[in-house]
């Protein structure tokens, strides 16, 4: 097909999600391979935002696309009541590189739908209702989960759910103060709005182990060890959302692992394939699942499991160690991602903060560093936005596809991108903020 009739059959036929259809044009995609997207018209872009921040091991990995035709010509699917090698395969897997006590994997078809079934067996397991959940986070788009949502693409929708209640998590750049004092005003809260909702009837804290798209924020030393703590005293499960940050993407398996927590259940997506076939799922701790044993965990999905997705995922796994990924992610992200972060914040007044591991990092973008103004007003559209719409022109312009929230330029490459290709990038971004420090006050 060419562009034309790819556009035009997108336009007529395709409502797509979060935007308004008559203020978009979707790029159209022809191909794409390694670190690189590319149009109908020639033009290729470094792909920095690993699409939804799900595409670590880039596009059309030969490995994984020959997994995914071996599994296809043996068996396409099989419902989940059946037991089916690589379903267990991963499970098992995935268990073995999950912290101590977590061995049991329910599968799901995405990230949204693992969070729901978290929720769901938190409040099985207690027989509480309520969920706290932080305001600057995203949990996805079915009902509990966008209810669950701290930011604004909760609001046309909280009404879906009941039994959430939102809390601020740590956040010292806004804060206004150090790191020790900010956990300590966090763990405060928390523990504050647990009492006022009265302790026992909350069933979990739900949370992002390190913030994805509401700001790359890394928990100060001490807050997630200070929740783990809240929760064992108060008989609350802890629901670490790894969608987006597990499977490599801070270097580790799991992004607990660095902070050195277990939570009682772990959400996964994403990099678990790469999004080369939809896959996701909950990791039970051994408390919570036995609770299935002799009573049937109450839910269900048809393609939960689903033997092409899991033959994708066991090779995904595969090819991390193989590859040494996990390596290779902590050395880019140090010695390479954050000095030229450092730099371009010194070199660049609309820089306010860089932050971030591994391949996951964060621009924070203010019109006044001393004030820190945001470059744009939360949940900026349209002419507000302005300044950030023209950063993102500036980079594609110079042939790097960036991942953008609000105030702030994420740098989120496939964990498989060449040092050369990520310095190109960067350098590019570089170049593209020039646009951006001519809002700041002078």
């Amino acid at each position: 097909m060419d562009a034309e009739r790819v556009i035009e059959d997108d336009r007529r036929h395709v409502l797509h999600s979060w935007s308004a259809q008559a203020k978009i044009s979707p790029v159209p995609i022809e191909w794409a391979r390694g670190s690189t997207i590319a149009d109908y018209d020639g033009n290729e872009w470094l792909d920095f935002a690993s699409q939804l921040v799900n595409a670590n091991l880039g596009h059309q990995h030969p490995d994984m696309v020959a997994a995914i035709k071996e599994q296809a010509e043996r068996l396409c699917y099989i419902a989940p009541s059946f037991a089916n090698d690589v379903r267990g395969k991963l499970a098992r897997m995935i268990a073995e590189r999950a912290p101590e006590g977590l061995d049991t994997v329910f599968f799901t078809n995405a990230g949204a739908e693992a969070n729901e079934n978290a929720i769901r067996m938190a409040r099985l397991h207690t027989g509480r209702h309520k969920v706290l959940s932080a305001y600057r986070s995203y949990h996805g788009a079915t009902s509990t989960a966008i209810t669950a949502t701290g930011d604004p693409r909760r609001w046309a929708s909280e009404q879906s759910a009941t039994g959430i209640v939102h809390f601020f998590g740590p956040y010292a750049y806004r804060s206004g103060v150090d790191e020790e004092t900010e956990c300590a005003r966090a763990l405060a809260h928390l523990e504050e709005v647990i009492t006022l909702e009265g302790a026992h009837t909350v069933a979990a804290i739900l949370m992002e182990t390190v913030v994805g798209t509401n700001g790359v924020l890394i928990p100060p030393p001490g807050y997630l060890q200070g929740v783990r703590e809240l929760c064992d005293r108060h008989g609350i499960v802890l629901i670490a959302d790894e969608v987006m940050v597990g499977f490599g993407r801070l270097g580790e398996w799991f992004a607990v692992d660095l902070f050195g927590v277990t939570p009682d259940l772990i959400t996964f997506a994403k990099g678990v394939n790469s999004g080369y076939v939809p896959l996701g799922g909950v990791i039970l701790s051994d408390a919570i699942a036995a609770g299935f044993a002799e009573q049937p965990y109450p839910g269900g999905l048809t393609y939960s499991g689903h033997p092409l997705g899991c033959a994708a995922g066991i090779a995904s796994i595969e090819i991390f160690e193989r590859e040494g990924i996990l390596e290779r992610v902590r050395d880019l992200g140090e010695r390479v991602v954050r000095p030229e972060l450092e730099r371009m914040a010194a070199a660049h007044p609309c820089i306010g903060e860089v932050r971030g591991r591994g391949l996951f990092f964060a621009l924070e973008l203010v019109r006044d560093r001393d004030t820190r103004e945001q470059l744009v007003p939360f949940n900026a559209a349209g002419p507000d936005a302005a300044p950030m719409t023209e950063l993102l022109g500036a980079c594609k312009k110079r042939g790097v596809w960036p991942f953008t929230h609000f105030n702030r330029l994420h740098v989120a490459p496939p964990l498989v991108i060449t040092e050369q290709e990520l310095r190109t990038g960067l350098a590019a971004i570089d170049e593209a903020l020039a646009v951006t420090d001519g809002y700041v006050r002078t």
